[in-house]
Order: structure tokens, then sequence, then C-alpha cells
């Protein structure tokens, strides 16, 4: 078997070089998922996950655009369509200096997983480009997202491709994006998610992903017949998915000791609290400041300055800034301070070899695309918030975002049990695969 994997990899190497985020994310796949290739013969002999890993289209295109100094400035903007069999294709719009094709195509492949374990008919995409929003007055951001739209129009639509926020794509860039598609298209459609609620959005979208990491966590620690409460819990990032996983660790209970950014992190042993989460979420999302802020408001917090919190003891971590920011020395480390379970709120945050250390030494471990499927899940609700022209409440949302985590769980729980142990990558992967799978043969070789 490890003969045949090799084999498999190796040739999507070769078609793909030069490309090390996305072979990593295939590679772990490829582990796990082969296997029960070979042991069903529905999918042997199909070329499945050789037709998974090519993306049905890849999109590339300029975009030039005007600083405040009336300065031409020139992107490259990227849409990935990776997978279409159970629905039209749902990912985020990434803005950020090291987006490449690599990255999106990763993301784009984990996305295949995500959508399909949610149960939704979403199929899997991604895109963005390699503008950097920070710094930016709010006018340049404009400039640039109506230039990036009026390519990226062409290529989307209700029921073909409906992209999303994530890094660097928040509620400023979603209302630019959707405000340019509007004027070019005539028409009011939920091509975007991720709106504001008065024009199409849905409740709890910002929260979603944090929400959906500490619902999936929650139900981890259940087959352990633990929970949160009082647990010391570090988080990475300071982002929407931090801050609300903040939020919603601590009112179940638990003591949240680390947040960072691309600076550093605060440790504060007296725990992150409701009031200082506020103020946290003042300085980054109003103020746009550092997190050292935070420690010089509170005397019980210390700054590390250009380090990560996994040094730091813990019972649960959370990690929800970027890809591979939990090596291996960052596992051996939490181990050995008594973390007994790693639920990834980023995309692909932790690193292949860390995550075989962590499953050998039968540390609970969630990979993003169960764990942090949260995000898309609601934006799948908001797609069909927009299709009734109607939006559900608060309460409403929250509840189908835990149910719909909860599903996810018991899924990985289906395909992941091995003795005394859960192994949620396996399951994840054959979860997400039987899906997507169980479709493109029924659709035939397209």
């Amino acid at each position: 078997m490890h003969k045949i994997v090799k084999s498999f990899l190796d040739e999507v190497g070769k078609r793909n070089q030069n490309e090390p985020e996305f072979m990593q994310a295939v590679t772990e796949v490829a582990e796990t998922v082969i296997p029960y290739i070979y042991q069903n013969e529905i999918y042997y002999g199909q070329n499945i996950l050789l037709r998974m890993v090519e993306p049905e289209r890849v999109v590339s295109f300029r975009v030039a655009w005007i600083d405040d100094q009336e300065e031409i400035r020139v992107n490259r903007g990227y849409r990935i369509e990776m997978n279409s069999a159970i629905g039209p294709y749902k990912g985020g719009l990434r803005f950020h200096p090291n987006v490449n094709l690599s990255v999106l195509k990763f993301l784009a492949f984990e996305q295949i997983f995500k959508n399909s374990l949610t149960t939704l008919p979403m199929g899997g995409g991604k895109g963005g480009s390699d503008f950097n929003p920070k710094g930016k007055t709010d006018t340049e951001v404009m400039r640039f997202c109506q230039s990036f739209m009026t390519e990226l129009f062409r290529h989307i639509g209700p029921n073909r491709d409906i992209p999303a926020g994530d890094i660097g794509v928040g509620s400023r860039e979603i209302g630019y994006l959707f405000g340019q598609y509007k004027r070019l298209k005539n028409e009011f459609t939920g091509v975007l998610t991720g709106k504001g609620v008065s024009w199409g959005g849905s409740l709890i979208r910002p929260e979603a992903t944090g929400y959906g990491v500490v619902y999936f966590v929650e139900k981890m620690l259940e087959q352990k017949n633990l929970n949160f409460k009082d647990k010391k819990v570090s988080i990475s990032g300071s982002g929407n998915v931090a801050q609300y996983a903040a939020e919603k660790v601590t009112s179940l209970g638990g003591k949240v000791i680390t947040m960072s950014d691309s600076s550093g992190f605060i440790l504060d042993k007296d725990g992150i609290d409701a009031e200082k989460l506020n103020f946290l979420m003042k300085i980054k999302n109003i103020d746009r400041e550092r997190i050292s802020k935070y420690a010089e408001k509170f005397p019980s917090a210390t700054y590390f300055q250009n380090r990560t919190p996994w040094r730091v003891g813990c019972d649960i971590a959370l990690p929800c800034a970027t890809q591979n920011e939990l090596q291996l020395v960052d596992a051996k480390s939490l181990i050995k301070n008594g973390c007994i379970c790693v639920g990834e709120g980023a995309n692909m945050p932790t690193t292949s070899d860390a995550i075989s250390l962590l499953i050998e030494k039968k540390i609970l471990f969630a990979p993003g695309k169960a764990s942090n499927a949260g995000g898309v899940a609601v934006s799948g609700l908001e797609m069909a918030q927009n299709s009734l022209r109607y939006n559900w409440s608060r309460e409403e949302v929250d509840s189908k975002l835990k149910e719909i985590m909860n599903e996810i769980h018991n899924s990985c729980v289906k395909y992941g049990s091995e003795k005394n142990y859960i192994n949620y990558v396996k399951g994840a992967n054959i979860a997400g695969f039987v899906k997507v799978a169980d479709a493109m043969i029924a659709q035939g070789v397209v």
C-alpha cells in the first residue's frame, strides 16, 4: 500500500511541481483514502482521487487599480473551481501577499471535503489575490475590489460559483465586491456570502467558524466524558475565528489563556474573560492595532514578541491563525505540557509530522476540514436564506450550526474509529470522499 500511495503522489507531483502546500494537502488525504478505495470495489479502478486533485477550472487574471497617489498598481487574481460534483463551487476569497496557485489549490482541495462533510449541496472552490489590504485606505481597497470583481463576475453566479470571505476579505471587502457585481450584472442575487445582515447576510456568519470549532471539540471531549469547564485553552490568532472561539470557550466554562497575531502572542494566566475579549476585539477590529496593546492594558498579561503560544502549558490547543503554524517541536511541547486535544480553527495549521506525532500519542486531534467547517456551513445557510428571501433568527442559525457540527463529528467517528482511539483525520477524509466519489461515479467521466 505504501508503494501504491507513493506512485500516486509521484504522478500528482509531476503535474504540480513547486506547489508544496497543495502537495501537503493531497498527501494527507491520499494516505487515508487510497487504502479505503482498495478495500471498496465500487471505487477501485475509477481513478476518483486522481480526478479530484485536478481542478475543473483555474482562472488567473490581472487586477490593475490606482492608489491614492494616482500610481497604477498591478496584482494577480485567481479563482480555482475544483469540484462541482455535489453542488456549485463554494469557497472563500483570500487577499494576502503569500497567495499563489499552490496555496489556493490546497485550500480548494480541502474545501471539497469540508463542504461534503457539512451535508449541504456545495462543491469546492477558492480564490483570491496577492493584494495586501493592510495599510490601504478604504478608497484604495474599494478600487482594488471593484477592479477584481470586474473580471471575476464573468466566472461566478448563484448557481455556479459562490465566493465568500477569508483572510484579508472581511465585511468591508465583501461589501465592495458585492456592490460591483450588482452594478455589472444589474441584479440582486446571493452570489457572495458573508454579506451584511441588512442586505442578504445571515446572523451568526462572523461567529460561525469559531463557534463551530468549539462545538466540534466539545463533541470530541464528550467521547472521553470530558468538557470545557475549568480547562486551560491556548488559542492562536486574533481574527474572527480566534475571537469567537474564545467567546464560545469562555461561555462553556473554559479559560482562554493565549491569543496572537503576526507580531507575537499574549499570555494571560487569569484568563481572557468577556470584558477583556471585548477590548481585544476593539483593538483588532476597530483600531487595527497589534495585540501587544492588550498586555499594556492588563497587568495580568505578558506579551511575547515573534513567538507562537504552543510552548505554554494548556489542556486544549486551538490553532486559528494560518497554515503550518503548529510544527513538530510545538506538538512535542504541547504533549509534554499535558495537552489532551488539538482542534484546528485555521486551514491546515498543523504540519504533517506534527499531526503524525499527535495521532501516535493518541491526542485528540480535529483536522480543519472537519472542525472549521462551521464557516462554510453557515455560508450554505445564508445561500438558503437568500433563495427563500427570508432571514432566520440568531437562535435558529446557531442551532442549525451546532446540529451540522454534530453530524460532521458523527461522520468522522463512523469512518475513523480504531481500537481505543478515534482517528479524526482518517474519518474526515473518508467521510468527505465517499459523498463526492458517489456523485462523480453517478455523473460519469466528466
